[in-house]
């Protein structure tokens, strides 16, 4: 018996491959350059050892970071409800599966992006000795020098806050029309960069931290579209 495939799942294996790929290489041009010291060299007053922004301004804090975070819960919170309580509702069941990879894409991606923080144990800019911190600049391919001791584990790759903006990269699968896409796409990478740049603005972050989320959330939002298509073909096949 055939089954009713869905076209767009025909193409994600290659995309989850080429995803994989630009990970890679993103992964090994931010280590083997200096990229990320020359951005920040221009964000850091060398003079006045102070960033562009001031982490303690509350107005821009609310807006980039803990007014963006209310929100993203709050959308994931409202689908989570929608596929639980309301699932036989005309309007859920319609969008039943892009709410599914929408919720798991956000779960999966702030886990995924949680644990390598604590794994990596990779300092932000503001503590290292260049911006007048006390760590040496670390990245994720290279260890501390073995006379520095340090007992805080740095938890600043890759970044965790535009990671959350970025998983919703996912409403691509929700939505249906071509002009849905493009304007979730723009909204959410508009939104999620705003948050990495505010991040690098006030010293938390290096561009390479956000870069790395944006390209792994995309490969776990691929990775469960794959896997949730691949499943409803089963559950189709079987009731068929």
């Amino acid at each position: 018996m055939r089954t009713n495939h869905n076209p767009a799942n025909k193409l994600l294996a290659g995309q989850i491959i080429a995803t994989a790929f630009l990970l890679l290489s993103t992964v090994i041009l931010f280590e083997t350059t200096n990229i990320d010291l020359w951005v920040q060299d221009f964000i850091f007053n060398f003079e006045t050892n102070t960033w562009i922004l001031n982490r303690d301004d509350q107005f821009t804090k609310f807006i980039f970071y803990d007014g963006i975070k209310k929100l993203f819960i709050a959308i994931i919170l409202s689908m989570i409800i929608a596929l639980i309580f309301f699932k036989k509702s005309k309007l859920v069941q319609h969008y039943q599966q892009g709410l599914l990879i929408v919720c798991l894409s956000a779960l999966t991606v702030t886990f995924a992006v949680s644990t390598l923080k604590a794994i990596t144990n990779v300092p932000c800019p503001k503590d290292i000795s260049r911006y007048g911190g006390n760590y040496p600049h670390i990245t994720v391919s290279k260890h501390y020098p073995s006379n520095f001791q340090h007992t805080e584990i740095k938890r600043c790759y890759p970044a965790g806050h535009a990671a959350g903006g970025f998983a919703l990269l996912s409403l691509l699968f929700l939505f249906k029309k071509r002009q849905s896409k493009a304007i979730a796409f723009i909204g959410v990478m508009g939104i999620s960069w705003s948050i990495g740049a505010y991040k690098m603005l006030i010293g938390d972050h290096f561009l390479s931290h956000t870069a790395i989320s944006m390209i792994l959330a995309w490969l776990i939002i691929l990775i469960i579209a794959k896997s949730v298509f691949y499943f409803s073909e089963k559950s189709h096949c079987a009731l068929h």
